[in-house]
């Protein structure tokens, strides 16, 4: 219930924050109408639904969290480190022959039955602030943790978007090249009624057959490609791609031709502010900082420790103290080796004594006369430990450094990324304008090509051409117009803005 809880809020930040690339290419109605993620029955998936299930099954997405939960363990013991510990010891032994009564520390000659218990106690008053350096370590490292995550989902989000995109992208080739076998098979209708009326020659009949058969033939290889890409699109869900991929469906976003202009920042620019905002950036510097703190940790090794102990002990034996039961007599003992004079006479010393019985002690009495307390307060000063001291430090300076070499990788990563994603945006832009006049110049051409067909002025060979190179420049224009969306989209991600369409 956690690990669903925990997708669902990043599923909303996504559809909320202007961080994440995916919730940009939502329509309206995704955001007036919540959507239910789709269930292992359900075949038609929205831009939401696609990313909800690709953050749940992505199994880096899972390794992600387990490390958030490893780290955020790590934080708790750290704290826990700070309270005392408690310990309890109790003990059974049996002896015969000849023993040590422990509570006389004298010999006797039989069989021993003996029980110790103990409590101790000890926290740490000092030992060079490693405990509180370890707090605030393993702290940055849960963060580093947390925007690591944070990164792998938005490189799933983006795959997400991408072969959704991809598919939305084959949809509309498939869609285009079924126009384009409606179109061909009217114009075999009409050459057909041009031959029959004995206008134009049987061979040209023949040569837009043979067109329409192209033309269907696109059909198969759009409805392909379009396969190929919703099993993509599966696979990055990671569902099973078995059976027809083409069973499923996606939910159609409405796009308007994006007007081409001058992207608002430069290269430089989007760097910068990506910078701040990018987590693969955040997390490299938050393990910068553990890792310093980690040479702090190491270097309180060498420094002196102060603890204060406390223990609490007693026990038991079956040949322990006896207590005298008195039957209420009094006898009279004389005292060994002791006499006095009188009247040059030595006389024995003779003492009362109580009548009755020695009996031992009970077990709870034992417990009770024998208890022990006591307290300590121990100094450990390190001088010498076979330089395991200075090779932790030595350690964890270096693993400090190969952090910052880490970091600075990530950044030079980053700028690249960018730099790449501005040249791509550039190239697409560049792209789309050439082929939006490579359209329209070829529509009129159709147009004049299909006139001069109908009046028997253009032979199909000259038709097929100006046909074939429309339906190529018309595909060529969709594929350039979803590549210069995601594009665009891509650099405005890096800057945190707002995306809509």
């Amino acid at each position: 219930m956690k690990r669903v809880a925990m997708m669902r809020t990043v599923a909303n930040r996504l559809f909320r924050s202007p961080k994440w690339l995916a919730g940009v290419l939502l329509v309206s109605a995704a955001y007036a109408q919540p959507t239910q993620s789709a269930g292992p029955n359900s075949n038609r998936f929205s831009l939401r639904q696609a990313i909800d299930i690709a953050l749940q099954n992505n199994l880096t997405v899972k390794q992600g969290q387990l490390q958030v939960q490893n780290s955020d363990l790590q934080f708790y013991q750290a704290k826990m480190n700070r309270i005392p510990t408690l310990n309890a010891f109790g003990s059974q032994a049996f002896s015969s022959g000849r023993n040590i009564n422990p509570t006389t520390n004298t010999f006797v000659e039989r069989a021993v039955s003996s029980n110790n218990y103990q409590l101790s106690t000890s926290v740490t008053v000092f030992n060079g602030f490693a405990i509180q350096n370890n707090i605030k370590q393993t702290d940055l490292f849960l963060q580093s943790s947390e925007e690591s995550l944070k990164a792998t989902q938005n490189t799933v989000a983006l795959t997400v978007v991408q072969n959704y995109l991809n598919v939305l992208n084959n949809e509309d080739q498939l869609d285009i090249a079924r126009r384009q076998v409606e179109a061909t098979r009217g114009q075999v209708e009409r050459t057909q009624r041009l031959v029959n009326a004995g206008t134009v020659a049987e061979a040209t009949l023949y040569d837009i057959r043979a067109q329409l058969a192209n033309d269907e033939l696109a059909i198969v290889n759009a409805q392909n490609n379009l396969d190929l890409a919703k099993l993509a699109l599966l696979q990055t869900m990671n569902l099973p791609g078995t059976g027809s991929p083409g069973a499923i469906e996606v939910e159609r976003i409405q796009f308007d031709d994006p007007a081409v202009a001058p992207y608002t920042a430069s290269p430089q620019q989007v760097y910068e502010t990506a910078l701040g905002i990018m987590p693969e950036i955040k997390a490299a510097e938050l393990r910068v900082k553990s890792d310093a703190l980690g040479i702090d940790v190491a270097r309180a090794s060498m420094y002196p420790s102060l603890t204060l102990n406390g223990n609490l002990s007693t026990l038991y034996s079956s040949v322990g103290l006896q207590r005298l039961v008195s039957d209420g007599t009094l006898i009279q003992q004389p005292v060994p080796g002791l006499f006095v004079n009188m009247n040059g006479t030595p006389q024995q010393v003779f003492q009362t004594q109580q009548g009755g019985t020695f009996v031992p002690y009970a077990y709870g009495e034992q417990l009770r006369n024998n208890l022990n307390r006591s307290v300590s307060l121990n100094l450990r000063i390190p001088i010498f430990n076979n330089m395991q001291a200075r090779t932790r430090v030595t350690s964890a300076t270096i693993t400090k450094q190969n952090s910052e070499i880490a970091a600075d990788n990530a950044r030079l990563q980053l700028r690249q990324q960018i730099e790449q994603a501005y040249t791509n945006m550039l190239a697409s832009a560049n792209r789309y304008r050439a082929t939006q006049v490579q359209v329209a110049s070829l529509e009129q051409a159709f147009r004049a090509a299909e006139s001069r067909l109908n009046a028997g002025a253009l032979n199909s060979v000259d038709y097929n051409i100006a046909k074939t190179n429309l339906d190529r420049s018309r595909a060529n224009l969709v594929q350039a117009k979803y590549d210069y969306i995601f594009r665009t989209k891509i650099l405005d991600f890096y800057q945190n803005k707002p995306l809509s369409f």
